[in-house]
C-alpha cells in the first residue's frame, strides 16, 4: 500500500517547479491573518476514499481562532477557550485546498507530530496558488 499524505504544487500554468509530496496523515495549517494579526489553525487528516481506486480524501477535523476581527468572525457554535475559539469546520471532505501566498504575508506554518515550519520548506511560493491534495506517493508525479 502507498503512503498516504499531501502534494503541494504550484497553480500556475508553466511552473517549473514540480510538485512535492509530504508524508502526513494528520497534520496542522496556521496561518495568522495578514492585516488583522488574528491567527487561525485547522487540523486536518487524509485518509482512504471509501471507494477502491480512488485517491485519499482531505477531511477537516478541528479548527480553532485567536480572536475575531473584521471580517474574520468565529462561527456561531465556536467555543471560547483559553483565548481561542474552537469549531469543527463544515466543510468535511475537501478534495484539497486553494492556498494564497504572497510575499507581503507571512507564509502558512505546517505542523506535523507537534514540529512547525514554513510552507516553504517543502515548496516554494511564486506569490499566488498553492494547491495541497490528499494523494498518495505512488501518485506524485515526477
Amino acid at each position: 500500500m502507498s503512503m498516504l499524505g499531501v502534494c503541494l504544487a504550484l497553480a500556475a500554468s508553466g511552473s517549473t517547479v514540480p510538485p512535492v509530496f509530504v508524508p502526513a496523515e494528520r497534520f496542522t495549517l496556521a496561518w495568522t491573518h495578514s492585516i488583522e494579526k488574528v491567527r487561525w489553525e485547522e487540523d486536518y487528516a487524509v485518509v482512504p476514499s471509501s471507494a477502491s481506486g480512488e485517491p485519499p480524501v482531505l477531511q477537516a477535523l478541528a479548527a480553532r481562532v485567536r480572536g475575531s476581527a473584521a471580517g474574520m468572525e468565529p462561527p456561531d457554535d465556536a467555543v471560547l477557550r483559553n483565548g481561542w475559539y474552537g469549531y469543527t469546520p463544515r466543510m468535511w471532505s475537501p478534495q484539497g485546498l486553494r492556498l494564497t501566498r504572497s510575499p507581503f504575508a507571512d507564509d502558512y506554518t505546517w505542523c506535523i507530530q507537534g514540529r512547525c515550519e514554513p510552507m516553504a520548506r517543502w515548496l516554494p511560493s511564486d506569490g499566488g496558488i498553492t494547491l495541497l491534495t490528499p494523494c498518495t506517493e505512488a501518485a506524485t508525479p515526477r
